[in-house]
């Protein structure tokens, strides 16, 4: 598969509640050109979401998010995830995640927590929480004495300011909400979601 990084210049970072939205809403992100679709494991409906859009939406690459266990790995490929994303990392899970086969984004947001999965082999990961751990100032700072790491900022990312980050040569996407506004989705509005997915698409 194309790395994550590159299949769209967004992933949308989606938490569902009920599972029957979830082929809808993948159809409409996909149909706005936001292939890459993260579903967070927070809530009960996540995996039978990811079931849902592995077995429906198969133009979708649907990958699991919030991983943090050995257990969630497992789950997330018994579900069909295609990626897996954790917001952090320690051996254990980097183990797992390693021996799924499947390819991961490992979040970090420190210049240690880089050169660790640097020396692991890891070259692309999430940085997590983007705004509040430094934002484009912290990545660019990083660019020079880490050249291969490649990052996914996700956390307080806005349409507004996702051009700054993929302007930077350490990005390769960033992770969002902001085209899945909760109105929209209160009201299963996909096509307005399918707009918002277009607009994002087309940064760059």
């Amino acid at each position: 598969m194309t790395s994550v990084l590159d299949l769209a210049p967004v992933v949308p970072v989606v938490v569902l509640d009920d599972p029957a939205d979830a082929v809808p809403l993948a159809r409409a992100l996909v149909a706005g050109g936001l292939p890459a679709i993260e579903v967070t494991l927070r809530t009960p409906a996540a995996l039978d979401a990811i079931r849902a859009i592995a077995d429906g939406v198969p133009e979708a690459v649907v990958g699991a998010g919030t991983v943090v266990s050995a257990a969630g790995v497992e789950d997330a490929v018994a579900a069909g995830a295609r990626f897996l994303v954790s917001p952090g990392w320690t051996g254990g899970l980097l183990d797992a995640m390693t021996a799924s086969g499947l390819p991961f984004l490992p979040g970090v947001a420190t210049a240690s927590e880089v050169v660790a999965l640097l020396e692991r082999g890891v070259r692309e990961m999430k940085f997590f929480p983007a705004e509040a751990a430094g934002g484009t100032a912290y990545l660019k700072s990083l660019a020079g004495p880490l050249p291969g790491a490649r990052f996914c900022p996700t956390g307080g990312i806005s349409l507004a300011s996702a051009p700054d980050y993929l302007a930077l040569p350490n990005v390769g996407c960033v992770g969002g909400t902001w085209m899945l506004p909760p109105d929209a989705l209160a009201a299963r509005d996909w096509g307005r979601v399918e707009a918002l997915a277009r607009e994002a698409a087309g940064l760059r």
